[in-house]
């Protein structure tokens, strides 16, 4: 790989997120210091229903300072990418899938922390129980079309980088994917 890690130092180590500052050679053989941030990786779901609806949820982002329209999910918090691909969409929205399909994963800030956000297609949709946190007191659910979703991502209304990237991906998936009453072959 060109970059070689000489030693890590914890600047700061909180309930989720850690700083750390590695010393390290890097490509040119040159001494430097690197600074990223090490955090759970994350998924996010794009819940389809027998209609092609997706739900998404809208909440209050700390940082953004706006209110913010995003797929389900979060923080693995340790458990398997699927596992908590299910637990994050119950959570949020109510719903169990009964099928959970990997669309991708991604790498949303490469340069800050190694964390990924793993992609999810539900399908399969029944009801359970919201179980919000109460950083999630404020948050709605919503029913969209996915043609609808997708148009909210090329004008800019949604934006977080693994709801872009799932939604996307799901429709691509909806074009290259066979239609049921077509023959085979």
């Amino acid at each position: 790989m060109g970059w070689e890690r000489t030693g890590t130092e914890v600047l700061h180590a909180g309930p989720f997120v850690a700083l750390h500052r590695d010393s390290v050679l890097r490509p040119d053989g040159s001494a430097g210091a690197y600074e990223h941030v090490t955090v759970d990786d994350a998924v996010r779901v794009v819940a389809l229903d027998d209609r092609d609806q997706v739900v998404l949820v809208e909440d209050d982002f700390y940082l953004q300072r706006r209110r913010v329209l995003h797929l389900p999910g979060g923080g693995s918090e340790g458990q398997a990418p699927l596992d908590a691909a299910l637990r994050e969409l119950e959570e949020e929205t109510g719903l169990v899938a009964d099928d959970l399909r990997l669309l991708g994963v991604i790498d949303p800030l490469p340069a800050i922390t190694a964390a990924r956000t793993h992609l999810f297609l539900a399908s399969g949709l029944r009801p359970g129980m919201v179980r919000r946190d109460g950083t999630e007191i404020g948050m709605t659910v919503q029913w969209w079309t996915l043609a609808e979703a997708i148009e909210a991502v090329r004008v800019g209304r949604i934006t977080d980088a693994g709801s872009v990237s799932a939604l996307l991906l799901a429709g691509l998936a909806q074009l290259t994917q066979p239609a049921a009453d077509s023959p085979a072959g």
